[in-house]
Protein backbone atom coordinates (compact mmCIF):
# COMPACT_ATOMS: atom_id res chain seq x y z
CA UNK A 1 0.00 0.00 0.00
CA UNK A 2 2.55 2.44 1.15
CA UNK A 3 4.36 2.05 -2.54
CA UNK A 4 1.55 2.16 -4.38
CA UNK A 5 0.78 5.89 -2.85
CA UNK A 6 4.23 6.79 -3.35
CA UNK A 7 4.23 5.38 -7.38
CA UNK A 8 0.73 7.29 -7.59
CA UNK A 9 2.40 10.56 -6.33
CA UNK A 10 5.60 10.39 -8.33
CA UNK A 11 5.02 13.46 -11.05
CA UNK A 12 5.42 12.67 -14.65
CA UNK A 13 9.00 12.83 -16.25
CA UNK A 14 10.08 15.51 -17.82
CA UNK A 15 10.48 14.98 -21.88
CA UNK A 16 13.73 16.31 -23.49
CA UNK A 17 15.23 15.58 -26.26
CA UNK A 18 18.00 18.30 -26.35
CA UNK A 19 20.21 20.32 -24.07
CA UNK A 20 18.24 23.14 -22.20
CA UNK A 21 19.50 26.51 -21.36
CA UNK A 22 19.43 27.70 -17.95
CA UNK A 23 15.97 29.81 -18.68
CA UNK A 24 14.68 26.65 -19.95
CA UNK A 25 15.61 24.46 -16.69
CA UNK A 26 14.30 27.08 -14.37
CA UNK A 27 10.71 26.36 -15.87
CA UNK A 28 10.92 23.40 -16.21
CA UNK A 29 11.91 23.05 -12.47
CA UNK A 30 9.34 25.30 -11.36
CA UNK A 31 6.48 23.17 -13.07
CA UNK A 32 8.18 19.40 -11.39
CA UNK A 33 8.53 21.42 -8.11
CA UNK A 34 4.45 22.77 -8.37
CA UNK A 35 3.35 19.40 -9.45
CA UNK A 36 4.86 16.93 -7.26
CA UNK A 37 3.34 16.33 -3.87
CA UNK A 38 6.55 14.69 -2.66
CA UNK A 39 10.03 15.34 -2.71
CA UNK A 40 11.75 15.23 -5.84
CA UNK A 41 14.99 13.54 -5.66
CA UNK A 42 17.96 15.77 -7.40
CA UNK A 43 18.92 13.04 -9.50
CA UNK A 44 15.66 12.61 -11.18
CA UNK A 45 15.56 16.25 -11.89
CA UNK A 46 19.24 16.01 -12.90
CA UNK A 47 18.02 13.32 -15.37
CA UNK A 48 15.00 15.29 -16.63
CA UNK A 49 17.22 18.48 -17.24
CA UNK A 50 20.35 16.54 -18.84
CA UNK A 51 22.64 18.57 -17.10
CA UNK A 52 24.99 17.67 -13.84
CA UNK A 53 24.80 17.72 -10.50
CA UNK A 54 26.06 21.17 -9.42
CA UNK A 55 24.07 22.69 -12.23
CA UNK A 56 20.73 21.29 -10.48
CA UNK A 57 22.37 23.01 -7.36
CA UNK A 58 22.97 25.89 -8.89
CA UNK A 59 19.65 26.43 -10.57
CA UNK A 60 17.77 25.76 -7.35
CA UNK A 61 19.36 28.40 -5.34
CA UNK A 62 18.76 30.96 -8.27
CA UNK A 63 15.28 29.86 -8.34
CA UNK A 64 15.03 29.60 -4.09
CA UNK A 65 17.06 32.78 -3.78
CA UNK A 66 16.74 35.38 -6.70
CA UNK A 67 13.00 34.29 -7.48
CA UNK A 68 11.94 33.96 -4.09
CA UNK A 69 10.73 30.73 -4.78
CA UNK A 70 9.06 28.88 -1.47
CA UNK A 71 11.94 26.19 -2.20
CA UNK A 72 12.06 23.58 0.60
CA UNK A 73 14.01 20.57 1.31
CA UNK A 74 18.17 19.01 0.34
CA UNK A 75 19.71 17.29 -2.00
CA UNK A 76 19.73 13.93 0.66
CA UNK A 77 15.73 14.04 1.28
CA UNK A 78 14.94 15.79 -2.33
CA UNK A 79 13.30 19.22 -3.14
CA UNK A 80 9.70 20.45 -3.32
CA UNK A 81 7.48 23.72 -2.82
CA UNK A 82 6.18 24.75 0.54
CA UNK A 83 2.65 24.07 0.21
CA UNK A 84 1.74 27.18 2.31
CA UNK A 85 3.31 29.06 -0.40
CA UNK A 86 2.86 27.67 -3.48
CA UNK A 87 -0.69 28.67 -4.60
CA UNK A 88 0.50 32.42 -3.87
CA UNK A 89 4.00 31.74 -6.35
CA UNK A 90 4.40 32.16 -9.82
CA UNK A 91 7.45 32.84 -12.10
CA UNK A 92 7.86 36.66 -12.21
CA UNK A 93 6.82 38.11 -16.17
CA UNK A 94 6.41 35.91 -18.96
CA UNK A 95 8.09 32.18 -18.80
CA UNK A 96 7.68 30.22 -21.51
CA UNK A 97 10.17 27.46 -23.09
CA UNK A 98 11.41 27.45 -26.20
CA UNK A 99 8.62 25.07 -27.44
CA UNK A 100 6.04 26.94 -26.48
CA UNK A 101 7.16 30.39 -27.73
CA UNK A 102 7.70 28.80 -31.25
CA UNK A 103 3.82 27.22 -30.45
CA UNK A 104 2.92 30.87 -29.69
CA UNK A 105 3.75 32.43 -32.64
CA UNK A 106 2.60 29.92 -35.06
CA UNK A 107 -0.70 30.78 -33.51
CA UNK A 108 -0.22 34.57 -33.80
CA UNK A 109 0.67 34.03 -37.45
CA UNK A 110 -2.52 31.99 -38.07
CA UNK A 111 -4.83 34.35 -35.99
CA UNK A 112 -2.98 37.69 -37.86
CA UNK A 113 -3.70 36.22 -41.32
CA UNK A 114 -6.99 34.77 -41.04
CA UNK A 115 -8.56 37.70 -39.59
CA UNK A 116 -8.12 39.48 -42.62
CA UNK A 117 -5.06 41.81 -41.59
CA UNK A 118 -7.47 43.58 -39.26
CA UNK A 119 -5.80 42.06 -36.03
CA UNK A 120 -2.34 43.02 -37.27
CA UNK A 121 -1.80 46.16 -35.72
CA UNK A 122 -2.63 44.48 -32.84
CA UNK A 123 -1.00 41.78 -32.49
CA UNK A 124 2.25 43.50 -33.63
CA UNK A 125 3.50 43.85 -30.07
CA UNK A 126 3.24 40.62 -28.90
CA UNK A 127 4.85 38.89 -32.02
CA UNK A 128 7.54 41.46 -30.86
CA UNK A 129 7.88 40.37 -27.55
CA UNK A 130 7.48 37.01 -27.85
CA UNK A 131 10.72 37.23 -30.71
CA UNK A 132 12.62 39.22 -28.30
CA UNK A 133 12.04 36.32 -25.72
CA UNK A 134 13.40 33.80 -28.27
CA UNK A 135 15.96 36.34 -29.23
CA UNK A 136 17.14 35.71 -25.48
CA UNK A 137 17.21 32.35 -25.74
CA UNK A 138 18.87 31.81 -29.05
CA UNK A 139 21.93 34.25 -28.65
CA UNK A 140 20.11 36.58 -31.46
CA UNK A 141 19.16 33.45 -34.02
CA UNK A 142 16.21 34.74 -36.66
CA UNK A 143 13.28 32.76 -36.61
CA UNK A 144 11.74 31.82 -40.03
CA UNK A 145 8.32 32.79 -39.42
CA UNK A 146 7.50 32.47 -43.44
CA UNK A 147 7.68 28.70 -42.91
CA UNK A 148 4.38 29.40 -40.85
CA UNK A 149 1.78 29.06 -43.70
CA UNK A 150 -1.60 30.06 -43.35
CA UNK A 151 -3.96 30.11 -46.13
CA UNK A 152 -7.03 31.89 -45.64
CA UNK A 153 -10.48 29.87 -47.21
CA UNK A 154 -12.86 32.39 -48.88
CA UNK A 155 -11.66 34.99 -46.38
CA UNK A 156 -14.29 37.88 -46.75
CA UNK A 157 -13.29 41.68 -47.01
CA UNK A 158 -13.93 43.45 -43.71
CA UNK A 159 -14.27 46.88 -43.02
CA UNK A 160 -12.03 47.36 -39.68
CA UNK A 161 -13.65 50.11 -38.63
CA UNK A 162 -16.75 47.87 -38.05
CA UNK A 163 -14.94 45.37 -37.00
CA UNK A 164 -13.97 47.00 -34.04
CA UNK A 165 -17.02 49.12 -33.21
CA UNK A 166 -19.36 45.50 -33.34
CA UNK A 167 -16.50 44.14 -31.16
CA UNK A 168 -16.08 46.91 -28.41
CA UNK A 169 -20.05 47.13 -28.49
CA UNK A 170 -19.94 42.95 -27.41
CA UNK A 171 -17.75 43.23 -24.92
CA UNK A 172 -18.80 46.64 -22.94
CA UNK A 173 -22.36 45.31 -23.44
CA UNK A 174 -23.69 48.38 -25.42
CA UNK A 175 -26.72 48.26 -27.66
CA UNK A 176 -25.58 48.80 -31.35
CA UNK A 177 -27.28 50.46 -34.76
CA UNK A 178 -26.20 49.88 -37.90
CA UNK A 179 -26.86 49.40 -41.63
CA UNK A 180 -26.95 45.76 -42.66
CA UNK A 181 -27.10 44.70 -46.72
CA UNK A 182 -28.23 40.87 -46.53
CA UNK A 183 -26.83 38.43 -49.13
CA UNK A 184 -29.88 36.50 -50.26
CA UNK A 185 -32.05 39.90 -51.13
CA UNK A 186 -29.22 42.96 -51.38
CA UNK A 187 -31.60 45.18 -49.64
CA UNK A 188 -30.42 47.60 -46.84
CA UNK A 189 -32.43 47.94 -43.55
CA UNK A 190 -31.08 49.87 -40.26
CA UNK A 191 -30.98 47.57 -37.46
CA UNK A 192 -31.17 47.87 -33.48
CA UNK A 193 -29.69 44.89 -31.52
CA UNK A 194 -28.40 44.31 -28.43
CA UNK A 195 -25.04 42.40 -29.34
CA UNK A 196 -24.85 38.92 -27.72
CA UNK A 197 -21.47 37.52 -29.16
CA UNK A 198 -18.65 37.60 -31.74
CA UNK A 199 -18.72 33.91 -33.90
CA UNK A 200 -15.74 33.03 -36.13
CA UNK A 201 -17.02 30.16 -38.32
CA UNK A 202 -15.34 28.91 -41.23
CA UNK A 203 -12.47 32.19 -42.00
CA UNK A 204 -15.44 34.82 -41.25
CA UNK A 205 -16.81 36.54 -38.28
CA UNK A 206 -20.68 37.02 -36.93
CA UNK A 207 -22.71 39.30 -35.04
CA UNK A 208 -24.82 37.13 -32.44
CA UNK A 209 -27.49 39.73 -31.33
CA UNK A 210 -30.80 40.22 -30.09
CA UNK A 211 -32.82 42.15 -33.06
CA UNK A 212 -35.27 44.82 -31.03
CA UNK A 213 -37.48 45.11 -34.00
CA UNK A 214 -37.92 41.85 -34.98
CA UNK A 215 -37.86 40.50 -31.21
CA UNK A 216 -35.63 37.65 -32.02
CA UNK A 217 -32.05 36.63 -31.87
CA UNK A 218 -30.12 36.91 -35.35
CA UNK A 219 -26.70 36.41 -36.69
CA UNK A 220 -25.10 39.09 -39.09
CA UNK A 221 -22.33 38.66 -41.38
CA UNK A 222 -19.24 41.35 -40.02
CA UNK A 223 -18.38 41.99 -44.00
CA UNK A 224 -22.25 43.16 -44.38
CA UNK A 225 -22.37 45.77 -41.56
CA UNK A 226 -21.94 49.76 -42.49
CA UNK A 227 -22.06 52.59 -40.39
CA UNK A 228 -22.38 51.10 -37.16
CA UNK A 229 -22.99 53.02 -33.88
CA UNK A 230 -22.58 51.95 -30.51
CA UNK A 231 -25.92 53.89 -28.39
CA UNK A 232 -27.28 54.04 -25.32
CA UNK A 233 -28.18 52.11 -22.82
CA UNK A 234 -26.85 48.61 -22.02
CA UNK A 235 -27.75 45.91 -24.11
CA UNK A 236 -30.23 43.27 -23.45
CA UNK A 237 -28.76 40.03 -22.19
CA UNK A 238 -29.94 36.37 -23.37
CA UNK A 239 -29.23 33.70 -21.63
CA UNK A 240 -26.29 31.37 -22.44
CA UNK A 241 -28.83 28.14 -22.97
CA UNK A 242 -31.16 30.46 -24.91
CA UNK A 243 -28.47 31.47 -27.08
CA UNK A 244 -27.11 27.91 -28.02
CA UNK A 245 -30.57 26.15 -28.01
CA UNK A 246 -31.30 29.21 -31.18
CA UNK A 247 -27.89 29.60 -32.94
CA UNK A 248 -25.92 26.42 -32.59
CA UNK A 249 -28.52 24.37 -32.29
CA UNK A 250 -28.94 23.14 -35.75
CA UNK A 251 -26.49 23.04 -38.65
CA UNK A 252 -24.48 25.81 -40.08
CA UNK A 253 -24.51 29.38 -39.01
CA UNK A 254 -27.68 30.71 -39.55
CA UNK A 255 -29.47 27.47 -38.32
CA UNK A 256 -32.52 28.42 -35.56
CA UNK A 257 -34.63 25.65 -33.69
CA UNK A 258 -33.76 22.35 -34.77
CA UNK A 259 -36.55 21.10 -37.44
CA UNK A 260 -35.43 17.34 -38.05
CA UNK A 261 -32.36 14.87 -38.33
CA UNK A 262 -30.66 14.71 -41.27
CA UNK A 263 -28.72 10.86 -42.05
CA UNK A 264 -25.75 11.08 -44.97
CA UNK A 265 -23.69 7.75 -45.81
CA UNK A 266 -20.23 8.70 -46.73
CA UNK A 267 -18.47 6.08 -48.76
CA UNK A 268 -15.61 4.11 -47.76
CA UNK A 269 -13.12 6.56 -49.45
CA UNK A 270 -14.95 9.90 -48.18
CA UNK A 271 -15.20 8.13 -44.49
CA UNK A 272 -11.36 8.27 -43.85
CA UNK A 273 -11.70 11.94 -43.82
CA UNK A 274 -15.55 12.87 -42.63
CA UNK A 275 -15.16 10.56 -39.57
CA UNK A 276 -12.30 12.66 -37.95
CA UNK A 277 -14.28 15.94 -38.82
CA UNK A 278 -16.25 18.07 -36.59
CA UNK A 279 -19.67 19.09 -38.42
CA UNK A 280 -21.75 20.14 -34.98
CA UNK A 281 -21.91 19.31 -31.33
CA UNK A 282 -24.85 16.87 -31.24
CA UNK A 283 -23.36 14.47 -34.33
CA UNK A 284 -23.52 11.16 -34.23
CA UNK A 285 -21.36 8.54 -36.38
CA UNK A 286 -20.77 5.55 -36.94
CA UNK A 287 -18.94 3.16 -39.30
CA UNK A 288 -20.45 0.33 -40.90
CA UNK A 289 -20.02 -3.43 -42.17
CA UNK A 290 -18.71 -2.19 -45.66
CA UNK A 291 -16.23 0.39 -44.29
CA UNK A 292 -19.10 3.71 -45.48
CA UNK A 293 -19.74 5.94 -42.54
CA UNK A 294 -23.03 7.04 -41.39
CA UNK A 295 -23.40 10.50 -39.87
CA UNK A 296 -26.55 11.88 -38.22
CA UNK A 297 -27.04 15.99 -37.35
CA UNK A 298 -29.70 18.02 -36.31
CA UNK A 299 -30.56 20.86 -39.38
CA UNK A 300 -33.01 23.43 -39.11
CA UNK A 301 -32.26 25.45 -42.31
CA UNK A 302 -31.00 23.05 -45.29
CA UNK A 303 -29.10 25.22 -47.08
CA UNK A 304 -25.72 25.42 -45.79
CA UNK A 305 -26.19 21.89 -45.04
CA UNK A 306 -26.76 20.50 -48.66
CA UNK A 307 -23.94 22.99 -50.05
CA UNK A 308 -21.30 20.93 -47.65
CA UNK A 309 -23.27 17.21 -48.82
CA UNK A 310 -22.49 18.14 -52.49
CA UNK A 311 -19.09 19.05 -51.32
CA UNK A 312 -18.37 15.50 -51.37
CA UNK A 313 -19.89 14.78 -54.72
CA UNK A 314 -20.64 11.04 -55.36
CA UNK A 315 -18.55 9.80 -52.36
CA UNK A 316 -21.87 10.71 -50.10
CA UNK A 317 -25.93 10.28 -50.07
CA UNK A 318 -28.87 11.85 -47.99
CA UNK A 319 -30.43 8.53 -46.51
CA UNK A 320 -33.37 10.66 -44.86
CA UNK A 321 -35.06 12.86 -44.35
CA UNK A 322 -36.96 12.26 -47.81
CA UNK A 323 -37.86 15.87 -48.36
CA UNK A 324 -34.19 16.28 -47.56
CA UNK A 325 -33.16 13.70 -50.19
CA UNK A 326 -35.32 15.23 -53.02
CA UNK A 327 -34.17 19.08 -52.52
CA UNK A 328 -30.75 17.20 -52.81
CA UNK A 329 -31.30 15.52 -56.24
CA UNK A 330 -33.20 18.53 -57.72
CA UNK A 331 -29.85 20.62 -57.03
CA UNK A 332 -28.16 17.92 -58.84
CA UNK A 333 -30.58 17.87 -61.93
CA UNK A 334 -30.00 21.52 -62.09
CA UNK A 335 -26.09 21.00 -62.30
CA UNK A 336 -26.42 18.70 -65.01
CA UNK A 337 -28.48 20.68 -66.66
CA UNK A 338 -25.51 23.68 -67.05
CA UNK A 339 -23.26 20.64 -68.41
CA UNK A 340 -25.94 19.73 -71.04
CA UNK A 341 -25.51 20.44 -74.70
CA UNK A 342 -28.05 23.24 -76.33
Amino acid sequence: MILARFIAAEPEPLPHNRPMDRYERIIAIHRTLQAARLPVPVNRLQEALGCSRATVYRDIAFLRDALMAPVIGDGDAGFSYDRSDTERFELPGLWLNSEELHALLAAQQLLARSSGGILSDALAPLQERAEKLLDAQSGGKRWPLERVRVIPHRIRKMDEHSFRIVASAVLQRLRLSFDYRARSTNDTTRRTVSPQRLTHYRDNWYLDAWDEDREALRSFSIDRIHAAKPLDGVAKDVADEDLNTHLAGSYGIFSGTPKGWATIRFSPKAARWVADEHWHSRQQGRFLQDGSYELKLPYSVPRELLMDVLHYGADAEIIEPKSLREQLRTLLQLAISNYEDA
